[in-house]
């Protein structure tokens, strides 16, 4: 408890109504002492009054029509009468103090006039002498509101509480001599004192018995907590945002009212509580703050101890202040009226989870993992089983949960049980801490309670469990003596330690409450005892991502910054060492689904009978070869094998090189075709390749990318993109270059999905071969029935070319890519000597690609790519009507784009805000990333056998994320 102040001291003070002037009798002020002509808007404040101040005289320029168009020149606080002198100077030197000590920051100082004096005067008013000051004012905006925080922006509030307190460390003032209600060293008292306003008795209660247990957890720790001075309330109302390119960026601290000193890590822990009321905010939605905190100032481990005490106590204060000041304040002040219901959210959530389990999660996330340690699944330390006993897994790693299995929840653990007791076990077990896929769900925004903090066992005989203080279980029967018997064949659930520790947890807790959590295994005569290991997930990702990084050519990049560890996927969902289950709505590598059995099964049967290179004699290779041969017309019935669309690019391009003699190609702007030196050659997406349009050979001759929705010819306008093309094949022949192939994407998918113009490859097609050359269409991404009315791309445009490269969907994620021919262009690529691909074509990658082919035949997925991506797009197109972010839509079938522009009418590409909403979209379990030049293009190609109820999930999540905020 601090000492008796000198100054302000809340619990003397008695009731603190805000200064409530009007705003003439404060503009009249301005003029008298500042000899400025003001135009003042209200502003929100708990205890003082505050206005927006902008000059009459630049008001009067702007016609008069709109005060608000003139710049604010800034902020008029008229500080609550309660408050000092030393108090205010107190204030203005700390602000000072935190702009010198981080010019990068922008700090409400207090202004000043031309002869350098603050303009800062007390004047006598309607209600008495009061303090009046202009402060700086702050462009941007502050985080107020409920709207989302990304976890850059949290992280960016760590930072700022953390300048904060290396600003201060050592700043002393007289006027830090105070007493204040947010002090969280008086919390418990304020509490006493305040929670009789709270007209409900039901919340009142809570609160009384939240403070008294974080009062427990923290007095013990106050003499270890280091003091200085601190801002106090650096929360999301006082942070000011600097806006660039559609995403905040945390830049400004404002509202120095509450300066003093108290505990150090106070300005963290406040700071944070401040996230807790915003959408989709949860108690672990601040360790991006903690960690950026910690790694400016670290903390000790009893300041550690301290963080969530200090949190649940300021939600405590929150609460019945805000209570306390709308009665005082007789209904009058907005700003504490709008806050109970918001103060009361972050209530609820500092609570959500106990302090000793909030404390081991903190403590968690700032402890590093040892260097050498191995983060999958197999290397954690698991219990040794006793004889007799057999330990099942139904982990995203085990084979029991093959096939979609695990859908089938407790009854596929049920079902694993009964077997391993039929086969003589004495007893089957599922073990503490490794995550169940059994309790995940689909299509959840947030994480299921996949990590169990106990055991599941079922006994072959009814079994006597001895008493335990501690030993809590579920479906034995207790006798009169205490012991237990459990029920021979019947699953017993057992916990060891905390009464309210639930059977199976969140990932994101996990680490929490396996910390203050036992094993009961030995007691159970389960195992031996071993360490806990450490739950999968996002705990242990961080590491293996950094093996990746030194192991693996970086260039070869991953999606996202903080990637989950996808270890399983079925049909289109993904899912994490951790139970997550993500909405894959990107992947077209798999359009069977991932983990399909019917592939599964029949790569599988080949491998273990023989697989080899093509030029040995096996009849897979020829039944594929004539399968797919089949769905092209005619005259394509001539193909070659090899193992991606990289290859099958390079490839056509060879042929056409070689049937014609010639060495120039003509190829579309903003298009990608692959990365070997051919099929790289021809790609010019400044997205893939930065350098692209600078770095092409001189045989590549890239022409306009007929864009209808943002390129040089738009809407009906677009239908002059192909006599342009046309002509320019014509101009390249009359110069002497006359084009081995035309190359292009049949539907521009790298651009995002956008159909090409009507008529577009007839007249192109029909120019190249005038000129002798031949027609090359990639369908690596938009073949194979992707587009639903139509199996080829290039038939929705009506044409037939020379050449045709596949690959991607031809093994649903099996490497297997085609080129089909002519059987006469196919014959002039002798020329070239011999061709071969030693697993191109191999009896594995034949029989995967025959496996797909029955797979699109059994499941109608053609079809089903037709109405579900009509059904999507229809839900797209709606959400559009709402969010202006949308421009449009665009695509077929299940090949479709949803492109984000700051204006519908510059057509601004929104390329940060597309990259901060897949992020946010990740979060809300589904996995999605943008494509396009301008990275602007939500490229939304899911497996072709996602269902309407997923449909309706991404919809309602990208709903939820224009709505909240990313």
């Amino acid at each position: 408890m601090p000492d008796a102040p000198h100054g302000f001291d809340f619990f003397r003070a008695g009731e603190l109504p805000a200064p409530n002037l009007p705003a003439a009798e404060v503009a009249a002020i301005a003029r008298e002492h500042w000899d400025l002509e003001l135009v003042l808007e209200p502003l929100g404040s708990q205890q003082d009054q505050n206005f927006l101040a902008r000059s009459a005289s630049a008001t009067r320029g702007t016609g008069g029509a709109d005060a608000s168009a003139a710049p604010p020149i800034g902020v008029v606080k008229i500080t609550n009468p309660a408050f000092g002198a030393d108090e205010l100077a107190a204030q203005a030197a700390a602000a000072a103090r935190i702009a010198e000590a981080s010019p990068a920051l922008r700090i409400a100082t207090t202004l000043r006039d031309a002869d350098g004096a603050p303009l800062h005067v007390r004047a006598e008013t309607s209600e008495g002498g009061l303090d009046l000051r202009l402060l700086r004012f702050l462009d941007g905006g502050t985080l107020t509101g409920d709207a989302y925080l990304s976890p850059t922006v949290v992280a960016a509030l760590g930072e700022l509480a953390a300048s904060s307190v290396l600003a201060l460390a050592d700043f002393d003032h007289p006027g830090l001599d105070r007493v204040l209600q947010w002090d969280p060293r008086v919390a418990d008292r304020v509490v006493a004192l305040l929670a009789g306003h709270h007209p409900d008795a039901s919340r009142r209660t809570l609160v009384e018995a939240a403070t008294a247990e974080a009062w427990a957890a923290l007095a013990p720790l106050a003499d270890a907590l280091p003091l200085q001075a601190v801002h106090l309330d650096l929360t999301d109302d006082n942070v000011v945002c600097t806006t660039e390119r559609g995403i905040r960026r945390p830049d400004g601290m404002i509202d120095f009212g509450d300066v003093t000193r108290s505990w150090t890590v106070a300005e963290l822990a406040i700071t944070i509580s401040s996230v807790l009321h915003h959408d989709g905010a949860e108690p672990v939605s601040v360790l991006p703050a903690v960690r950026a905190f910690h790694a400016r100032r670290p903390l000790s481990e009893a300041e550690i101890a301290a963080i969530w005490p200090i949190v649940v106590l300021r939600a405590a204060v929150l609460v019945v202040s805000g209570e306390h000041q709308v009665q005082l304040d007789g209904g009058e002040n907005a700003y504490a009226a709008a806050g109970i219901a918001r103060e009361w959210r972050i209530f609820e959530r500092a609570t959500s989870v106990p302090i000793e389990v909030m404390t081991a999660v903190l403590a968690d996330a700032l402890t590093d993992a040892p260097g050498d340690a191995r983060d999958d699944e197999a290397s954690a330390p698991a219990a040794a089983e006793r004889p007799g006993v057999v330990r099942l897994d139904v982990s995203v790693s085990a084979d029991a949960v093959d096939g979609g299995a695990w859908l089938d929840g407790a009854e596929l653990e049920e079902r694993l049980a009964a077997e391993a007791l039929d086969a003589g076990a004495s007893a089957a077990w599922l073990p503490r801490a490794r995550p169940r896929l059994t309790a995940s769900t689909r299509l959840a925004a947030e994480s299921a309670a996949t990590i169990p903090l106990g055991v599941d066992v079922w006994f072959a005989e009814p079994t006597r469990i001895e008493a335990s203080e501690h030993l809590l279980l579920e479906g034995a029967l207790q006798e009169a003596d205490g012991e237990w018997i459990a029920p021979a064949r019947t699953r017993v659930r057992a916990r060891l330690g905390r009464p309210d520790a639930p059977h199976l947890v969140r990932p994101e807790y996990a680490a929490g409450w396996l910390a203050v959590t036992d094993d009961p295994a030995p007691m159970l005569g389960l195992a031996v005892p071993e360490p806990t290991p450490p739950a999968p997930g996002a705990s242990t990702a961080p590491s293996l991502l950094a093996r990746r990084d030194a192991s693996f050519a970086e260039v070869q990049e991953h999606y996202y910054d903080a990637p989950p560890q996808i270890e399983r996927g079925w049909r289109e969902h993904l899912i994490g060492t951790d139970g997550r289950v993500y909405l894959d709505m990107v992947n077209n590598v798999t359009p069977l689904g991932h983990g399909h059995p019917g592939v599964a099964e029949a790569v599988g049967r080949q491998l273990r009978r023989l697989n080899t290179n093509s030029r040995f004699h096996y009849a897979a290779v020829v039944e594929f070869s004539e399968r797919l041969a089949a769905l092209l017309p005619e005259p394509l019935d001539t193909v070659f094998l090899v193992n991606s669309g990289s290859e099958a690019a390079d490839l056509a391009i060879r042929v056409a090189l070689a049937a014609t003699g010639r060495r120039d190609v003509v190829s579309v702007l903003e298009s990608y075709h692959g990365w070997t030196y051919g099929s790289d050659a021809v790609s010019t997406s400044i997205a893939d390749n930065p350098n692209a349009l600078a770095t092409r050979p001189d045989w590549v001759h890239p022409i306009e990318a007929p864009n209808p929705y943002r390129g040089r010819y738009r809407g009906a306008e677009a239908a002059r993109y192909a006599p342009e093309a046309a002509a320019a094949i014509r101009e390249l022949a009359a110069s002497g270059r006359p084009p081995a192939a035309f190359i292009a994407e049949t539907f521009t998918g790298n651009a995002g999905g956008i159909p090409l113009p009507d008529g577009y490859l007839a007249e192109v097609y029909a120019a190249v071969r005038a000129e002798g050359g031949l027609a090359v269409a990639d369908e690596v991404q938009a073949g194979y029935g992707r587009l639903g009315e139509w199996f080829w791309g290039f038939e929705q445009q009506g044409v037939v070319p020379d050449v045709v490269a596949v690959a991607k969907a031809m093994g649903n994620g099996y490497p297997l890519g085609a080129v089909i021919t002519s059987r006469e262009i196919a014959a002039r690529f002798r020329t070239q000597g011999y061709f071969f691909s030693s697993t191109g074509g191999s009896p594995a990658s034949s029989v995967a690609g025959l496996a797909v082919l029955d797979g699109y035949a059994e499941e109608g997925l053609q079809q089903h790519a037709s109405e579900t991506g009509a059904y999507l797009k229809g839900l797209l197109e709606e959400l559009q009507t709402r969010h202006p972010l949308i421009g449009t839509v665009h695509g077929l079938g299940l090949y479709l784009g949803v492109e984000f522009v700051r204006d519908r009418e510059t057509l601004e590409p929104a390329t940060e805000e597309t990259a901060a909403i897949c992020e946010r979209l990740l979060e809300l379990g589904i996995v999605m990333q943008p494509t396009g030049d301008h990275q602007n293009v939500l490229k939304t190609k899911p497996p072709l056998v996602v269902t309407r109820e997923s449909c309706d999930f991404f919809v309602a999540m990208l709903d939820r994320v224009l709505s909240e905020g990313w």
